[in-house]
């Protein structure tokens, strides 16, 4: 299999290195063409590469002008397997109730909604992703940089991935039949259960408990907040066969604690958001 993805960012690093590892040859494209990738606009190299791919992945959001990825390079994706990183923020807020791939399309990007929605056209695997946490990017790391909040709203719920289970989760996908699959652990959970086992981990206070006014968060961040769901992943697991090794975050920040120390976690990269891919 070749396999060219669009958007080598945090996790389709993940993905590509999974996919090397079963034997695929692997190439990406960033914004600036860095060592090892191609630059997005080099149409002729891009180009190239899309007619020697068997799959193709964006992980690229959409922006003002609709979706980079099928602007301009849409044409050449006919005949391909298609897989695209989508959001868990198209299902919008559920006041906490469980969501699958059959709720509506309620979210509050309108072009991310309609990204999601498109790619679904053309037969894509369309992979709806919640909060991404993985080495230096989890609340492992915001605690130990300080940047770590605790906001009292206690009946807030949250679904998240740790990004090899992403990588893992796709690439069973684009394996699997076109269709819009939830990628999610098992266990959706309050924000500050998170940061409280990320205090514990690292032997750090907690911090304070605070009110979305106090926290000053960003407007993305306060975003997040603004919405409450718990994301169901029976159908991937139905269909692709996949199970996520880290069911829960417990599983997952006590992987990651053991490889990081808080000396290096303090200089380690701010998490990403889950549009941030």
């Amino acid at each position: 299999m070749k396999l060219l993805i669009f958007g080598m960012g945090y996790s389709a690093g993940f993905i590509a290195a999974a996919a090397r590892a079963r034997g695929w040859q692997v190439i990406g494209t960033t914004r600036d063409g860095r060592e090892g990738t191609l630059r997005f606009d080099d149409a002729p190299a891009v180009g190239a590469a899309l007619a020697a791919a068997g799959a193709v992945l964006s992980s690229v959001p959409p922006d003002g002008a609709g979706d980079p990825v099928l602007t301009a390079y849409g044409a050449a994706l006919n005949g391909k397997c298609l897989g695209y990183l989508s959001s868990t923020g198209v299902y919008g807020d559920a006041a906490g109730a469980w969501v699958d791939e059959s709720a509506a399309i309620a979210g509050r990007r309108p072009a991310r909604n309609a990204a999601d929605q498109t790619w679904l056209a053309r037969g894509a695997r369309v992979f709806r992703l919640p909060g991404i946490y993985g080495p230096g990017r989890s609340a492992l790391d915001r605690v130990a940089a300080g940047e770590a909040h605790r906001i009292d709203l206690p009946a807030q719920i949250f679904s998240r991935i740790h990004v090899a289970d992403l990588a893992t989760g796709v690439l069973a996908g684009l394996d699997g039949p076109p269709g819009a699959y939830n990628l999610a652990d098992d266990l959706p959970a309050p924000q500050n259960d998170v940061i409280a086992l990320a205090c514990r981990l690292l032997g750090r206070p907690l911090p304070p408990l605070q009110s979305l006014d106090e926290a000053a968060l960003s407007p993305m961040a306060r975003a997040f907040y603004a919405e409450n769901r718990r994301v169901a992943n029976g159908k991937a697991k139905r269909v692709l066969g996949w199970r996520p090794l880290y069911a829960d975050y417990r599983l997952g920040l006590r992987a990651l604690s053991a490889i990081t120390s808080p000396a290096s976690a303090s200089t380690a990269p701010a998490p990403a958001s889950s549009d941030q891919r």
